[in-house]
């Protein structure tokens, strides 16, 4: 091969491996600048947090279960006990609660303090004073004093409620009948002749499920039983039959409640879960 020859075939040659040379260091270079890619975030749920003081208002519906026995009267016991019959008062109730939750993963703790008015309303004929008197009674308010523990199914919360109960009881008989006398006075029909008051004391227990329908905001339903036991009570004349002891009664009492409440509770309403 001719010098001239040769010096044209190593020009070739040098080039060539230049071309390789420089193509791979690009190769490098993209790889070198290949963006870090950042692991995606974490999911975070949000639960509802049921902790915090909160304050409602509930309405609904009562039946009261009275049974009378006539015990005693002006003249002295009566000794057995004369049935007066059962009858059951039934009405509207409206009020309002207040208290306090804490929250440990899904179980919810509370206590509640709870004021109703109400007008729980019913009468029986009394078959112990000749059928010609009925027995009324009415509930006007009640309180409720309990604990509570439930179970959250995030924004749902299932619970059950227990502790005293308080209710204001009034009573009243009225004559059924024309040409009856009381106390030597004729009475009209419809008009009552003696009266009683009580505040009784007893026990609750009660179920309910909770629902949040917005930050804060919950509604929901309750059931409650208020226990209230056996108590003797009075009625009193009242003018123009006279005053003092007409009888004495021993009245048995337990009480059916249902209401619809909302709550708002002052505290945070959410809580982070990784």
């Amino acid at each position: 091969m001719a010098p001239r020859e040769r010096t044209v075939v190593k020009k070739i040659i040098l080039l060539v491996a230049a071309s390789g040379l420089s193509t791979g260091a690009a190769s490098a270079a993209d790889l070198a600048a290949r963006p870090y890619a950042k692991a995606p975030a974490p999911v975070v749920a949000p639960v509802y947090n049921w902790g915090g003081f909160y304050i409602g208002l509930n309405g609904g519906g009562g039946s009261a279960h009275k049974c009378w026995d006539l015990i005693g009267g002006a003249n002295g016991p009566v000794n057995p006990a004369l049935p007066e019959g059962c009858h059951d008062a039934t009405g509207g109730t409206a009020g309002g609660q207040i208290g306090y939750r804490w929250q440990a993963t899904n179980w919810v703790f509370g206590l509640e303090a709870q004021g109703n008015w109400a007008n729980f309303r019913g009468s029986n004929v009394n078959p112990a004073i000749a059928n010609v008197v009925d027995n009324t009674t009415r509930i006007d308010a009640f309180g409720l004093f309990t604990g509570q523990i439930g179970y959250a199914f995030n924004n749902v919360l299932l619970y059950a409620k227990g502790g005293a109960a308080v209710v204001s009881d009034k009573y009243s008989q009225s004559v059924n009948q024309p040409n009856v006398f009381v106390n030597g006075v004729l009475a009209a029909v419809g008009q009552t002749f003696a009266t009683g008051s009580e505040t009784r004391w007893g026990g609750v227990a009660g179920v309910g499920i909770e629902f949040s329908f917005a930050p804060r905001w919950s509604v929901a339903l309750e059931y409650d039983h208020l226990f209230m036991g056996t108590r003797d009570v009075n009625t009193n004349l009242i003018p123009p039959f006279g005053t003092g002891l007409a009888f004495t009664h021993r009245i048995r009492q337990d009480v059916d409640i249902g209401t619809v409440r909302v709550n708002y509770t002052f505290g945070g309403p959410v809580v982070a879960k990784y």
